[in-house]
């Protein structure tokens, strides 16, 4: 497995639920530009949309040698999961106001790209606020276990 994108500004904004890993359809271009690695996912989310979940915001740069066969960088994306999957999230984004967050992009083992997507809550301020203060303390205890 390659790691082409991970989203770290996710896990600072929103409580993780659930995970689940999608393929995503690619024109031949883009996936060319994705094992090179030019990909952001930093601003990107899904939805569902007419009973399939799209992405949107996710940023594959042109590839150099694709000339005319190169597409917008920052089109939707529809991303490949179950019917009964995409049925489940559905329920959760409807009913329970929860969000649909991708949170790394990457080629397995077979060179298909997926991407992991979360059933995320989002973060209130103080909330980050905590997790930060958290993480420091960690820190600042394991400095002073090393000396």
């Amino acid at each position: 497995m390659k790691l082409v994108a991970n989203n770290k500004k996710a896990r600072h904004d929103y409580f993780i639920e659930d995970t689940y890993e999608a393929g995503i359809v690619l024109t031949g271009t883009e996936i060319k530009s994705v094992r090179q690695g030019k990909v952001s996912i930093k601003e990107s989310y899904a939805r569902i949309r007419n009973g399939e979940i799209m992405i949107y915001g996710m940023n594959i740069a042109p590839y150099e040698q694709g000339n005319i066969f190169n597409v917008d960088p920052l089109r939707e994306r529809k991303l490949l999961l179950h019917r009964r999957e995409i049925n489940k999230l559905e329920e959760l984004v409807t009913r329970q106001g929860l969000t649909l967050v991708p949170l790394r992009m990457y080629i397995d083992d077979r060179g298909r790209a997926k991407v992991e997507i979360a059933v995320a809550r989002g973060k209130k301020a103080y909330d980050k606020r905590h997790d930060i203060a958290k993480r420091d303390a960690d820190r600042r205890m394991q400095q002073a276990m090393r000396k």
